[in-house]
């Protein structure tokens, strides 16, 4: 049997599904995410631009750069459409695996989401700040090969790692695990396009510590994730930013959010 869900508290993989339109929430998540919008108005809206874009990287880099094999860390609960379903729309041979360190995450993409006649959809148990033990995992290995070329997506995880130490040492690790010519996908919140009186407001929220982690990092800060790495173009931008499509309807203040796609050489 599956675990049942603990509704007890607040679940920051919960309300980030509410933000995008999911239904997996409970009073909890909901009340946070009232106090939240009290204070960032267009919260929800800045989400899914992040999520948008994180399918806009995907679609590019295997329609444009020939991508096969993809690696979404801190994947969160399924919505469609999904990473792997915009890939195998692109190449049907597309290999993607899922990673989240949330047991009821992965009950629901395991049920959700059905290899292909070509390609393989595959969730493996795992955590960001744990990687040797990712790296190592018989299931991922069995599905990607880090001698080939790997996207490996950071998208909206990163925020959520107050250390900045832990969060460095992890993303270098998977930078080491990669062959050249893989890319590395960061979507990172960031509190650097809002006014200064916004700033105090919702930094004086995130030090009750009622609302979760979430550890906005400046463009400097990002970037720093990315050394030795060759940014693509458009470079390091908003999520609305890059490569905009017609569901790009958010500001640049509002969106609240630093991307950036960068090619290991």
């Amino acid at each position: 049997m599956p675990p049942e869900p603990d509704i007890s508290g607040l679940n920051t993989s919960r309300r980030y599904n509410q933000w995008l339109g999911g239904k997996d929430n409970y009073s909890a998540e909901r009340e946070s995410t009232a106090t939240i919008v009290s204070v960032l108005p267009n919260m929800m809206a800045a989400a899914r631009e992040g999520r948008a874009v994180v399918l806009r990287a995907v679609r590019h880099l295997v329609a444009d750069r020939g991508i096969r094999q993809i690696l979404d860390v801190g994947a969160g609960r399924p919505l469609s459409p999904n990473v792997h379903e915009v890939a195998q729309s692109e190449n049907p041979a597309s290999r993607i695996v899922y990673v989240d360190n949330d047991a009821l995450v992965g009950v629901q993409h395991r049920g959700t989401t059905v290899s292909g006649s070509d390609g393989v959809t595959e969730f493996v148990d795992g955590d960001l700040l744990d990687v040797e033990r990712l790296l190592a995992d018989e299931q991922l290995r069995a599905v990607i090969d880090f001698s080939q070329p790997v996207a490996v997506l950071l998208g909206s995880v990163l925020h959520l790692i107050d250390d900045d130490q832990r969060a460095h040492d992890a993303v270098r690790a998977l930078i080491a695990a990669l062959a050249p010519g893989s890319y590395v996908v960061i979507v990172h919140g960031t509190f650097d396009t809002l006014p200064s009186e916004v700033q105090s407001k919702v930094r004086a929220l995130i030090a009750t510590g009622e609302h979760g982690v979430y550890r906005a990092r400046s463009r400097d800060e990002v970037a720093a994730f990315l050394d030795g790495l060759e940014v693509i173009e458009p470079g390091i931008v908003s999520s609305v930013e890059w490569q905009p499509g017609e569901e790009t309807t958010t500001s640049v203040a509002d969106a609240m959010c630093w991307v950036a796609v960068a090619r290991v050489p």
